[in-house]
């Protein structure tokens, strides 16, 4: 009997998932099945059941991970230091609508659909789990404690993922406004914080 090789595997399913989501992002659930998600692959259909249990197992799966591989893309472009954070508020709501509004349009009809909204729960709790980890990275660089970081990048990430599907301006403009006005404040007074200390 021949043995999986475990890594040539992972690195299959990767692809697949990767090219499903995308396949689902571009097209719906209505108008993508088996065939469609296959073709997309460019693989048989009998393939995907090597990787998969069924259809809802591909997409469970395949938008867990191609939306947390949108998370560490969003937060590599993250400031490095306090001079960079306007910068950072100002064009990343533009960049990410671009890149993965589609992403973010079908990883809400997945995961408010009654048969996945389980799984939309279970992947908002990792969600506020890597926010709060990303905050904790940020913190030495910004100066700014984690626990007033993360819910600055949950409005982020909230008017970015707005903008994204609605194009709304409005509420993106509103939203940024307040955001740097509060981020303003906070490094202005834990700057001044450490000013003291040090005196």
């Amino acid at each position: 009997m021949r043995t999986r090789n475990e890594e040539q595997y992972q690195a299959k399913k990767i692809e697949l998932m990767e090219k499903c989501f995308e396949c689902y992002a571009d097209n719906g659930f209505s108008d993508v099945g088996i065939r469609g998600l296959a073709k997309a692959c460019n693989v048989n259909s009998s393939v995907l059941y090597t990787y998969f249990n069924d259809l809802d197992d591909l997409i469970i799966q395949s938008t867990a991970h191609c939306m947390a591989k949108v998370e560490d893309e969003f937060m590599e472009k993250a400031p490095t230091d306090p001079e960079d954070v306007m910068r950072f508020i100002d064009e990343i709501p533009y960049w990410t609508a671009k890149k993965h509004g589609k992403k973010y349009r079908f990883m809400y009809q997945v995961y408010t659909h009654p048969k996945y909204i389980e799984h939309g729960k279970k992947f908002f709790e990792g969600v506020n789990k890597r926010y709060t980890e990303y905050a904790k990275q940020l913190e030495p660089k910004l100066g700014i404690p984690y626990e007033i970081i993360t819910p600055l990048i949950f409005i982020l990430i909230r008017a970015s993922v707005h903008y994204a599907l609605f194009e709304d301006d409005y509420y993106l403009e509103s939203q940024i406004m307040v955001l740097k006005q509060s981020v303003a404040l906070f490094m202005e007074k834990y700057k001044n914080a450490s000013l003291e200390k040090n005196e």
